[in-house]
């Protein structure tokens, strides 16, 4: 009898992860489709609008986005590495990683928020600056969001026996951060490099 019901239990934990995994599959397919369509119209109206750029504007500066870029893009491995430690039980490791990826997460919002600031252009300077500031700011949210989930990942590494069952919270959110570092690959060479 009890090993009938230990049977059940682990049928329906895997059950329940099987249906976790199907879940953000579909969360991260609907926000790619999100990120596509904007995309599209970026590109649509870059390539029939006349007056692309704001007046007064030539391009926009590129050394400090790419800084930005290599940060943002240097994290999905810093946080590979604490996937790792995690999987081997090593919760030391597994911190330092993680806020290590929390504090590159940050300085990239920095950064972005400094050349917002710096800008000679705002929401409202055309089709560009909309489409600029709509792309950025929905990727930053997204950033955002990514640093708030490695905040709350650490925060569980503190709790006793937390991560003894699976890690589907890291490994959702590390998917999550390689996932936020692809769009602003594609915004980058969108925004920065074809001007």
């Amino acid at each position: 009898m009890d090993s009938s019901l230990s049977s059940q239990n682990l049928h329906h934990e895997h059950d329940e992860q099987g249906n976790s995994v199907f879940g953000f599959i579909v969360f991260l397919a609907s926000e790619s489709i999100i990120f596509l369509s904007f995309f599209v119209g970026y590109i649509v109206y870059k390539t029939t609008t006349i007056d692309w750029l704001p007046t007064g504007v030539s391009g926009l500066e590129v050394r400090e986005p790419l800084i930005n870029t290599v940060v943002l893009v240097a994290s999905s491995f810093v946080i590979y590495i604490a996937e790792k430690f995690l999987k081997k039980n090593k919760l030391w490791g597994f911190r330092i990683f993680l806020f290590l990826t929390i504090a590159m997460g940050i300085y990239f919002l920095f950064g972005q928020a400094i050349e917002w600031n710096g800008l000679e252009f705002g929401f409202t300077s055309g089709v560009f600056g909309g489409m600029f500031y709509l792309l950025t700011g929905f990727h930053g949210l997204h950033v955002l969001t990514g640093v708030l989930l490695q905040v709350i990942m650490l925060g569980r590494s503190f709790l006793p026996g937390n991560y003894n069952n699976g890690h589907f919270g890291i490994m959702a959110t590390s998917l999550f951060w390689h996932f936020v570092d692809v769009i602003w690959i594609i915004l980058f060479v969108l925004l920065y490099l074809w001007q």
